[in-house]
């Protein structure tokens, strides 16, 4: 027969409690003041980065058919956090559905694993671009861009499910309290009364797959552009090259930093408290400011804004 006490334990809690950044009323108005137009930027930038991509011809080449697949994936995943952080913010206590919680860890883990292999498909077409310019619209044909597009959301989705599976297969007896603004797999191992040691072999194989093969294939598309532009002569030509995949590498190094920082140690170093600003960072800033990456440094951007803005005015 077996005890009430362990049966309750391994009963799924209803919810969770969301401990949120700080307990502090003051400092929660002022991140929330903080927060607030964070969010509302990224969302408008990337919205409007898509719907300018869409309504603009010119801009109808692979290069920015990956910016704005680029731009929805950052509005998808900053939204899957920011809109519930912001509300918490205000409440005296936060909670989450056992349900919604699985829920949200599975489409932000999918679509950040997603924007990884976006990324390295965005740096094989700078590869082709640049490489081979002549070529460029036969070889990244629209199928191509669609094979490679789908090839991310298959990968995204299959990290997600492994980890959102088997972070909910776990016991949550120790505590309903989640050290964290959302539902993150760290935060939740740590109040697992289970052996997590398969889900931390899982998170470094299933995250070290994707980001090492991810950043391997970065790697060499910007070793064969290096050659490329070392063999150019037109100086104007390395400038445009420099300036387009100037951004493509700001924005790899700000979400690869992250990721690898937040999911590729070992528990042993995890320090939920510290972590949750890096958390901040690549929820919540890094989608705010890839548009400003994207847009302010792009003069064929910034052109499209001119025509599309004139034409509505």
């Amino acid at each position: 027969m077996i005890p009430e006490n362990l049966t309750e334990a391994r009963e799924a809690p209803a919810e969770f409690i969301l401990l949120g950044i700080t307990d502090r009323w003051d400092l929660r108005v002022t991140l929330f003041l903080i927060v607030l137009p964070i969010y509302l930027g990224s969302l408008l930038g990337n919205v409007g980065m898509v719907l300018l991509i869409s309504l603009d011809v010119r801009l109808h080449t692979p290069m920015y058919f990956f910016l704005a697949n680029l731009s929805l994936l950052d509005a998808c995943y900053s939204s899957a956090i920011g809109p519930k952080m912001l509300v918490d913010l205000l409440l005296p206590c936060a909670t989450i559905p056992y349900v919604a919680c699985a829920l949200q860890m599975f489409v932000f883990a999918g679509l950040a694993d997603a924007e990884c292999c976006l990324l390295a498909a965005m740096a094989y077409d700078r590869y082709v671009a640049i490489g081979n310019p002549l070529l460029y619209t036969t070889a990244m044909s629209r199928r191509l861009c669609l094979a490679l597009l789908g090839a991310s959301g298959l990968g995204g989705a299959v990290s997600a499910f492994v980890h959102t599976a088997f972070t909910f297969r776990l016991s949550f007896c120790h505590s309903r309290e989640i050290n964290s603004f959302f539902c993150d797999i760290p935060p939740l191992l740590a109040i697992s009364c289970n052996d997590t040691s398969l889900n931390e072999l899982l998170l470094f194989a299933v995250c070290g797959f994707i980001q090492t093969t991810t950043v391997a294939a970065i790697a060499v598309s910007y070793g064969f552009i290096a050659v490329a532009v070392i063999r150019m002569r037109s100086a104007e030509g390395r400038r445009r090259a420099a300036s387009t995949c100037g951004s493509h590498l700001t924005a790899v190094a700000m979400l690869y930093g992250t990721l690898i920082f937040m999911y590729l140690r070992p528990s042993s170093s995890y320090a939920l408290d510290t972590d949750k600003m890096a958390s901040v960072f690549y929820t919540l800033v890094i989608p705010a400011l890839n548009p400003l990456i994207y847009g302010l440094r792009n003069k064929e951007v910034k052109e499209a804004l001119r025509r599309t803005w004139g034409r509505f005015c």
